[in-house]
């Protein structure tokens, strides 16, 4: 889609905008009434006769308004002159113009201020998110939408220049979040392990990393004992992904994102109940948002050292998977007695962390889909978050607040760890029912004694299920923030 900046003129500058449609943004009915005359007056007789009231993400939509070029007009009422309530109106407008005949789109704000840059990047991340259409298994899909260029107008220079990083940034953005939903959103039979291999080959290619695949034997090699359990009851074979953006200076420690890439979660021995199993193709959420994230670093050419680590394979039943009351030995040489083959996500993680280290990294951060007791905790608003370390967390929670892709903190005490206690091992790889996502954090916790580590659990943010069915993208936009607040 292209995105520009439009420095509108003393007057007239909405109204005359050579565009297909108008989305006007209102913050306020007083701001409203500073409008020019011909939107100034639609909207205040709408008002006045009830076809639009103030509540936030109202929209008026209207059809040849006298006075106004473009054929198409939408109001959309945001009940508030804040980057949030920008954001939630511009989604409401996007919905009612996106269809139809509209190619070329303006967007005037009313009552915001000067525009800032996380104006332009709402702009971008918001029309891709409204754009966005899964095809790759459905040719009968809807087609997709003729929007393909909008324009932000603003009021100065300044404004421009601000707005234009903005876009530069949402672009970025976008594409990472809309490649995370695209593959997290792919049946298991689409998105193997092999195919999230050949994705990260490609994404080499195409956007200047250096990407490494182990494979088995690799893994053997390393003494990966843990994530190897997992693999071994798939015929699928695992894959071990390794991406580096070097963009900062040569002796910069790199930032670590660790993803579960679980590509279809049965459960295991430990097997699932049926209804809604398909979504467990969703299970790979973590791994899409480290793929999602380095395209987005390496878009902008940011000046920091990334390196994205994906552990990937199914998690399937056979003769040859491991079993309840199995113990494995992982990379780190800390042995796991298997309580239930559903938890192993942490398992396939803790290998993986231990593989980080190798990197002296400055933070590692892992993401996955990991407990559904996170989801009983936090709902789907926001992610967990869980990390030892209070700059971390704050640092990764103020990226996910000015993304808009919020977490929350959640305990890591001492306490929690007891629940891993095994008689045959040095830990189990559950607890009880009681604090799962926590427990499930402690888990992890034992394998980044030599790393400043966090860990978001996205079990409830990755995908939608119902009627809206499908993949977020979430975290990229938290990550990527993350990333370039330690750029250089």
């Amino acid at each position: 889609m292209d995105f520009k900046t439009k420095i509108a003129g003393a007057s007239g500058s909405a109204a005359t905008a050579a565009a297909d449609a108008l989305l006007v943004i209102v913050a306020s009915a007083e701001a409203a009434a500073a409008l020019e005359p011909p939107l100034a007056d639609e909207f205040a007789r709408a008002l006045r006769d009830g076809d639009i009231d103030t509540k936030p993400g109202q929209v008026l939509y209207a059809h040849r308004v006298a006075g106004v070029k473009a054929a198409r007009v939408a109001f959309a009422f945001a009940g508030g002159a804040t980057a949030r309530a920008f954001r939630r109106a511009l989604t409401a407008g996007l919905a009612a113009l996106k269809g139809g005949g509209t190619r070329t789109l303006a967007v005037s704000a009313a009552g915001f201020g000067p525009l800032e840059a996380a104006h332009g990047e709402a702009l971008a991340t918001v029309a891709a998110e409204a754009t966005y259409l899964y095809r790759e298994t459905k040719p009968s899909a809807p087609a997709p939408s003729r929007l393909g260029s909008l324009t932000l107008l603003c009021g100065s220079k300044a404004e421009a220049a601000a707005v234009a990083e903005g876009l530069r940034v949402g672009e970025a953005l976008a594409e990472g979040t809309t490649l995370a939903r695209e593959w997290a959103n792919r049946p298991g039979n689409h998105c193997t392990p092999t195919h999230l291999a050949t994705l990260a080959l490609a994404l080499g290619r195409s956007h200047g990393l250096k990407v490494e695949v182990l494979d088995r034997k690799d893994c053997e090699k390393l003494g990966m004992g843990s994530f190897l359990a997992v693999a071994q009851g798939s015929d699928q074979p695992p894959k071990f992904i390794v991406m580096r953006w070097m963009g900062g200076a040569k002796a910069d420690a790199p930032v670590v994102l660790v993803g579960k890439g679980i590509t279809f979660d049965t459960g295991g021995i430990s097997l699932k109940p049926a209804a809604e199993m398909d979504e467990m193709k969703f299970d790979m959420g973590g791994a899409a948002s480290v793929l999602g994230t380095m395209a987005a670093v390496a878009r902008l050419k940011a000046k920091v050292n990334l390196v994205g680590i994906i552990a990937a394979t199914e998690n399937m039943p056979g003769g040859r998977a491991v079993k309840p009351g199995d113990v494995v030995t992982s990379m780190s040489g800390q042995t796991i007695e298997i309580l239930n083959t559903d938890a192993e996500g942490r398992l396939i993680l803790c290998d993986a962390l231990t593989y980080a280290e190798r990197f002296k990294p400055a933070a590692v951060v892992d993401i996955a889909t990991l407990t559904g007791a996170c989801v009983i905790a936090l709902g789907h608003h926001r992610s967990g978050l869980f990390s030892s370390d209070d700059a971390l967390a704050g640092e990764l929670q103020a990226a996910g607040d000015a993304a808009f892709d919020p977490a929350w903190r959640m305990p890591l005490d001492d306490e929690y760890d007891e629940a891993l206690k095994s008689h045959f091992a040095d830990m189990g790889n559950v607890g009880g029912r009681a604090g799962g996502a926590i427990t499930a954090a402690m888990f992890l916790k034992r394998f980044t004694a030599r790393l400043r580590w966090a860990h978001l659990d996205i079990a409830g943010t990755a995908w939608k299920s119902g009627a809206a069915k499908g993949a977020t993208g979430r975290p990229v936009p938290l990550l990527t923030h993350f990333v370039l607040g330690r750029a250089r």
